[in-house]
């Protein structure tokens, strides 16, 4: 999760001992013996991710001005921290006016190469930041903002750029969180309609009586309330990219005419005597797995061939964690220049414990926690104490499976942070927030498939212990604990019935919100 800083250096001495310093300030050095093959592996066909270069000034092959030059010429803002054993002031002019973001002069003590290559790192990934914030503002986002350094991401990204050279209808799959609409603005903004609007709609948040008028518009006086015409979101999108977010949502009758705008390229506004013609690309999005809601007849097979032309799945987070660190980094940047705060960085193993957390919620929980910790932090650097929640849910979540949950909650004192009162009945949820995670060793769950007498256990027992573990690891969002087990929410209702589970989901309607997110 360490950021990769580059050693040019043809001093293997020297290479040595800067390898030995950055990896005790917690980077991953890459070291190159010379300006030709620092080039190599910045600009080589396959470049290696590089967060920082140090440089050496004077080199025999191509000395640290040539490969700077090199460098600006190929677009690479990578910051340059320039050392030389000459630190006459003419060298430190000509660094700096060749794009040095710092100079040091050998040999450089720890301290001051650890302030150099923290100012730089954190000047890069502020003014990266800043930048991909102005053009998400302008329209102008593309691909190439993504922040990504996972494998599991690279299809992905294969994937959006070609079809960012078409209209081709793209539907993109995911959990809630992990980007969707961001991957939306990036195609939009790489494609030849970046100059045109983007116009974003959240079907799930649309009121059922008011989705025609929103979506087609409307003429005066078409219902009560309709004092003035609307045009609705196709034509605020014509020549531009309409990106349907959470569009499994849509009601039946929405989806009508949602297909035949498809088919025609033309609306018809509520109220309305002709149709109006639209040139929209559409873009749409959705957290549910639309085969089933096909086959269950809340969605349209017609309608769900014309989205579904070319879909993309997005991983969740928690299959690509080199990208937490990367991610934390940028939304640290972000959040502490708006906050006005003056945040350097994060302590050290701060970012392996985040990549060790599961993320349920995604990329859109991580900058919520990001958000807090900035505001929580009342030094220069943000620890793990600024993560309370999070490291408590983590810790929580590991153990959980160990727990009795049917059990009187005396039997274990000292795992309960606050005691119930007497005769009180405790719900899941109460029983997973009064879990003291101090008390608790993470261990991995395990189901054990034979009695105390070495006979294997009943079915029912199994799928019981299961269910209850399910519910746990889902935090009794009883939609999740559904689709996960793969089988309906009236079954699972029906099994909890059978199999005497029903209290255990008695805090279900609080977190359906949860669900539907």
């Amino acid at each position: 999760m360490s950021q990769v800083v580059l050693i040019v250096d043809d001093d293997p001495v020297q290479r040595r001992l800067l390898e030995a310093m950055v990896e005790r300030f917690g980077h991953r050095p890459l070291t190159a013996d010379g300006g030709d093959a620092a080039l190599a592996l910045l600009l080589g066909d396959t470049p290696a991710a590089v967060d920082c270069v140090i440089l050496d000034l004077v080199m025999p092959d191509l000395d640290g001005l040539g490969v700077m030059s090199r460098l600006r010429q190929a677009g690479l803002d990578t910051p340059v921290i320039v050392q030389t054993a000459h630190g006459g002031i003419d060298n430190v002019v000509s660094a700096m006016r060749a794009g040095a973001t710092d100079f040091v002069v050998k040999p450089a003590s720890p301290e001051r190469l650890e302030v150099s290559l923290r100012n730089a790192l954190t000047t890069k990934a502020l003014a990266g930041e800043l930048s991909r914030v102005k053009r998400s503002r302008d329209g102008t986002l593309s691909l190439a903002d993504v922040i990504t350094r996972s494998p599991a991401m690279t299809p992905v990204i294969k994937a959006a750029e070609k079809t960012a050279s078409s209209d081709i209808p793209v539907l993109l799959e995911g959990e809630s969180g992990v980007g969707k609409e961001l991957m939306a603005r990036a195609i939009h903004g790489s494609s030849a309609r970046r100059t045109r609007p983007f116009v974003a709609v959240n079907c799930g948040a649309l009121p059922e009586n008011l989705v025609e008028s929103i979506l087609f518009g409307h003429e005066k006086g078409a219902f009560t309330g309709a004092t003035e015409k609307h045009n609705g979101k196709f034509v605020e999108a014509d020549g531009g990219t309409l990106f349907l977010d959470e569009v499994g949502e849509l009601p039946p009758a929405a989806q009508v005419k949602l297909l035949r705008a498809l088919q025609e390229n033309e609306v018809e506004p509520v109220g309305g005597r002709k149709s109006v013609k639209v040139d929209v690309r559409i873009v749409s999005a959705t957290n549910r797995d639309l085969i089933a809601e096909v086959k269950a007849g809340r969605f349209r097979e017609d309608l769900f061939y014309r989205l579904h032309v070319f879909p993309i799945t997005i991983p969740p987070l928690r299959q690509r964690p080199e990208d937490i660190a990367e991610l934390t980094r940028h939304f640290v940047a972000r959040i502490a220049a708006e906050q006005g705060k003056r945040i350097r960085g994060l302590e050290t193993g701060t970012l392996e414990r985040l990549a060790a957390y599961r993320w349920p919620g995604n990329v859109r929980q991580l900058e919520n926690a990001v958000y807090r910790a900035v505001v929580l932090a009342d030094r220069d650097t943000i620890g793990i104490d600024e993560f309370p929640q999070v490291f408590a849910s983590s810790s929580s979540r590991t153990a959980i499976a160990t727990i009795e949950l049917d059990a009187a909650p005396q039997t274990a004192p000292d795992m309960i942070a606050e005691p119930p009162e007497a005769g009180a009945p405790i719900s899941l949820a109460e029983r997973l927030q009064r879990v003291n995670p101090a008390a608790l060793t993470p261990t991995q769950p395990m189901l054990a498939l034979t009695d105390p007498h070495n006979d294997v256990r009943a079915l029912e027992d199994i799928e019981r212990e299961v269910i209850r573990f399910a519910i746990a690891h889902y935090r009794g969002q009883m939609s999740e604990v559904a689709r996960r087990l793969k089988i309906g929410r009236s079954t699972l209702y029906r099994k909890l019935e059978s199999l005497q589970l029903d209290g255990e989901s008695s805090e279900a309607p609080v977190n359906e919100s949860a669900d539907a997110g």
